[in-house]
């Protein structure tokens, strides 16, 4: 089975997460005990039992994440010994996964970047006091240039209709307050701990670059999207580059997909490796004709077959 693999991003997790996998797969359980060893702490516990705070924590839900999309790509393989992957692409923090599933980085080497990228982006957080708000509806270059006039950033082009900016407090209420002289449909704040994909996190880019650094990459063994470029990246310089740019850039989901929907042919599934349903949402949006399965559980997996 040709797929195209897709992993979530941070705001997917949840308490539970991969526990129906760990108490009935050995091998899964195999997983989770080299994660521990790697990070120092018991990342299962987290998953499992929270509390939600504390999973929600950028440290920490991050790696939670990452681990929780590898176990979904080993179950699915087991299952499908033939599966051949031909794209992959995570939403942000997913991208890192979307690289460990193509080899780019060993599976400890990613997961301890990734939980590294997550305590830089939480002390950028407490540094840098900021915020993100989702426009929903209205044309791109309105909403552009809604943020320069207030001095935040475009964070997020999900899908048509659904873009995030992001930057300080202050910015973003003057966007959320003078969006509808720019007919945009609606301007919600979001929840979340610091302005991600923004300036304000200048101090964890220059962080994680050093951490990259020092890692091992290899050309992916099939192609992953970068969120940064839109593109599939396979130079190991190009792909530190964009995992770089991808803190303080923009992500750029929905043109992401749009290219690797025009670049198929057709009869791959698009599976998403991860908690919740967001990135099956969002592709209804971006392309209506294109399916998404979303896989999160052993249940889940049922739908492979269907």
């Amino acid at each position: 089975m040709k797929a195209v693999l897709l992993f979530s991003g941070q705001g997917a997790q949840s308490v539970g997460m991969g526990q129906d996998l760990i108490e009935h797969d050995p091998g899964a359980r195999e997983l989770l005990e080299r994660a521990n060893e790697a990070l120092g702490f018991d990342l299962g516990q987290i998953m499992f039992e929270g509390p939600l705070e504390e999973l929600t924590r950028t440290s920490r839900c991050q790696p939670a994440l990452y681990l929780h999309g590898l176990l979904m790509l080993d179950q699915v393989r087991r299952r499908i010994p033939g599966l051949e992957p031909v794209a992959a692409a995570g939403l942000s923090l997913g991208e890192f996964t979307a690289h460990a599933a193509a080899g780019t980085f060993s599976f400890e080497d990613g997961l301890r970047v990734v939980a590294r990228r997550g305590a830089f982006m939480e002390e950028a957080c407490a540094a840098e006091k900021g915020t993100m708000a989702a426009m929903i509806g209205g044309e791109e270059d309105a909403i552009r240039a809604l943020a320069e006039e207030c001095g935040v950033q475009v964070a997020n082009l999900n899908a048509p209709g659904q873009i995030v900016l992001s930057g300080s407090e202050a910015g973003i209420t003057r966007a959320v307050e003078e969006a509808g002289a720019r007919e945009i449909c609606a301007a919600k704040p979001l929840t979340v701990a610091g302005a991600y994909h923004s300036r304000l996190m200048q101090s964890a880019q220059e962080k994680l670059s050093a951490e990259l650094a020092g890692v091992t990459i290899a050309p992916p063994q099939f192609p992953v999207y970068s969120n940064f470029l839109a593109a599939p990246v396979s130079n190991p310089e190009e792909i530190r580059s964009s995992l770089v740019s991808q803190v303080t850039g923009s992500v750029r989901w929905s043109e992401s997909m749009q290219k690797i929907i025009a670049a198929g042919s057709g009869n791959e599934r698009l599976l998403e490796l991860g908690p919740g349903k967001v990135l099956m949402g969002l592709m209804r949006r971006i392309d209506r004709g294109t399916r998404v399965l979303p896989l999160d559980s052993l249940e889940s997996l049922d739908r492979l077959s269907n």
